[in-house]
């Protein structure tokens, strides 16, 4: 797919239709680009479920949400901790029981360059616990309800993905031995790609009727870095996001908004989207150039087999 193939311009949001009787779940969105694809929902007419692990927060940000779109907009909280697995269960079971129908799950909400080795609830390092593990479960428990839709999963990962060891860390992976903050972040990211690329050979094996797609939101204003970094990463990015290399937290969410809502004819579930200028930080969104290690299938199947085991979860598929 052309690099073009939205314009010179790239995909933007006056693309989207009305998306009235649609249904989005978003983890991670009360704040940064999850919060910028909520509001851009929503002012289309979309249903909003936001899964979040703050209370307050997320209420917060509902109040903002419904300030700005109108109060009559249709979006909710269930609160979700990724770096709980029993969380993420009790979660999904209540989205089970609550709707019926799930247009997309959008896989947005992440940690990053967490600065020593932290675990989560159930003992994994945190980087690869949330950004991974958790959505791993996630999609999976979710993942009937989607089929039964005809929805799909939009897997936000990151250009992290080129840096680091560049595959996965098998024989470590709390990375006991070399916990680095980017480096096991950039771990975690290139487990999420894996996995994304890896469901969707599985998906079209089995004849299912979900669409996986996998995006990156450039270098953008978000929390991300604010929320879980060391300071002096903090202070790194505090300044580039005050120049021309980082963008809106808004543009950040255009290509996970694109990925839930564009025509399928218009997209390919093996590209990887995101901004398409310099570095691919920023620019117009389309098609990005993807490294092949982040759809290796030898990597891909012995990490999807390794968390099975870690999440306790098997996918049927």
């Amino acid at each position: 797919m052309s690099k073009t193939k939205f314009g010179a311009n790239g995909w933007r949001p006056s693309r989207i239709n009305n998306l009235t009787g649609k249904t989005y779940l978003i983890t991670g969105a009360n704040t940064g680009a999850g919060f910028e694809a909520s509001k851009i929902l929503l002012s289309k007419g979309a249903e909003v479920i936001m899964l979040n692990r703050n209370t307050q927060k997320s209420n917060d940000a509902i109040a903002k949400l419904k300030l700005e779109c109108g109060s009559d907009s249709k979006v909710s909280f269930i609160k979700m901790d990724l770096a709980s697995l029993a969380s993420v269960r009790e979660a999904a079971a209540q989205v089970k029981s609550e709707f019926h129908k799930i247009d997309a799950l959008i896989c947005n909400a992440a940690i990053a360059q967490v600065p020593t080795q932290k675990f989560t609830k159930d003992g994994f390092e945190s980087q690869l616990g949330v950004n991974h593990y958790g959505h791993f479960l996630l999609c999976g428990l979710l993942y009937d309800l989607l089929d039964q839709s005809k929805g799909r999963i939009v897997v936000v990962a990151s250009e992290g993905y080129k840096m680091g060891i560049k595959t996965i860390q098998f024989d470590d992976m709390n990375w006991d031995k070399n916990y680095h903050p980017n480096n096991t972040y950039c771990h975690s990211k290139l487990a999420q790609m894996l996995f994304a690329y890896e469901l969707q050979d599985k998906t079209a094996a089995a004849q299912r009727d979900v669409k996986i797609y996998v995006c990156h939101p450039g270098a953008s204003a978000t929390s991300l870095i604010k929320n879980s970094g060391s300071l002096k990463s903090k202070i790194i990015f505090g300044l580039m996001s005050m120049t021309p290399l980082v963008q809106s937290a808004e543009k950040g969410a255009y290509p996970e908004i694109m990925c839930a809502t564009e025509s399928e004819e218009n997209l390919n579930q093996k590209e990887y989207y995101g901004p398409t200028g310099r570095m691919q930080w920023t620019g117009p969104v389309g098609a990005c150039d993807l490294e092949s290690h982040a759809q290796d299938k030898t990597t891909a199947i012995k990490l999807w087999t390794v968390s099975e085991k870690e999440t306790q979860f098997k996918w049927n598929l």
